[in-house]
């Protein structure tokens, strides 16, 4: 194979050819989806068991991220490698189980092995294919057509539009799933417990603020007072509370050296006197990720905490930005 020297200019191109091909192809499917792919959406639903995705070559990678995308949207899934089901793993699938087979072709030796014997034991099987005249779409009980006209490898030999049209597919399968069963947002709190978008679903306020100090001082506190809570406990700022610890107002370092420069009496000012009324707040039961939204929007770096009507502390922007959530 001789190396080609390629221009920035030409390089961009082929990219863009590749991108512009495999757009096309993914604008075809459109066109195939029928009655057999409702069909299977309503047979993977009312299933006791689960969806077994199987493929060979790429379309084992694409399987593989199929099932990852079935189990994290509500779809218990499972991988199995059609090479390997023929020397073993048939074992994983179960009687109720319904099997999804994925293949361009659909004539490779490892398929027109493994189909039979998933016929035998009686499972419903899903073919996700291009060839609709190949040994398995005939087999099949549904067929999902993932055809495409031609590779966007040159030589139309890579395998390019047509695993990324299994891929489409099985997104578009997933989806109809997750909507039909009504997979909301607190589902996926559940299968996303970790990470940014884990956290974004199920952290709330309470879960962050409360690891900090929670400074607060009276309505009549004077100013030395002050420094010593802002500064002690190094969140910016102090909650002005009354006696029966309601929120009255906030000072933070802002105000202080605002104060600073009107040059009143730094003896006798109180804190009820420069605090900043009616501050941002959010109660400590709300999503973690709506505080975030709140200092941004207002362009400030914490908020206050309430609990029902009392003050209950402080969250500071970058306490959410530790967690990962942003």
């Amino acid at each position: 194979m001789d190396n080609k020297d390629l221009s920035f200019q030409e390089i961009k191109s082929i990219a863009v050819e590749t991108i512009n091909a495999e757009a096309r192809s993914i604008q075809q499917l459109g066109e195939y989806i029928d009655d057999d792919f409702a069909k299977s959406v309503q047979l993977i639903i009312k299933s006791l068991g689960r969806v077994i995705v199987t493929g060979i070559g790429k379309s084992a990678n694409i399987a593989g991220k199929i099932v990852a995308t079935l189990n994290s949207t509500g779809t218990p899934a499972i991988f199995m490698h059609a090479a390997d089901a023929i020397h073993g793993d048939l074992g994983i699938i179960q009687p109720n189980d319904i099997v999804i087979c994925i293949s361009k072709s659909g004539n490779t030796p490892e398929i027109k092995v493994l189909v039979p014997l998933i016929k035998r034991f009686g499972n419903k099987l899903i073919a996700l294919v291009s060839s609709t005249d190949s040994f398995l779409a005939k087999q099949a009980d549904l067929v999902l057509k993932a055809t495409v006209e031609k590779e966007a490898c040159p030589n139309n030999l890579a395998p390019t539009s047509s695993t990324t049209a299994q891929l489409v597919l099985g997104d578009a399968l997933a989806i109809c799933l997750l909507r039909y069963r009504g997979f909301g947002s607190s589902d996926f709190a559940k299968y996303h417990p970790g990470g940014a978008l884990g956290k974004k679903l199920y952290m709330r306020v309470e879960d962050i603020y409360k690891n900090n100090p929670s400074p607060k001082v009276f309505e009549d506190a004077l100013l030395n007072e002050i420094i010593v809570e802002i500064s002690s406990n190094r969140l910016g700022a102090t909650a002005v509370v009354t006696n029966q610890n309601k929120l009255s107002g906030v000072i933070t370092d802002g105000d202080l050296r605002r104060m600073l420069q009107t040059g009143k009496d730094l003896k006798t000012i109180s804190a009820k006197e420069f605090m900043s009324k009616n501050p941002k707040t959010i109660d400590e039961s709300e999503m973690a990720i709506n505080a975030f939204h709140i200092m941004e929007k207002n362009s400030i770096t914490q908020l206050i905490v309430t609990k029902g009507l009392n003050y209950a502390g402080i969250i500071h922007i970058h306490d959410i930005i530790r967690e990962g959530i942003v």
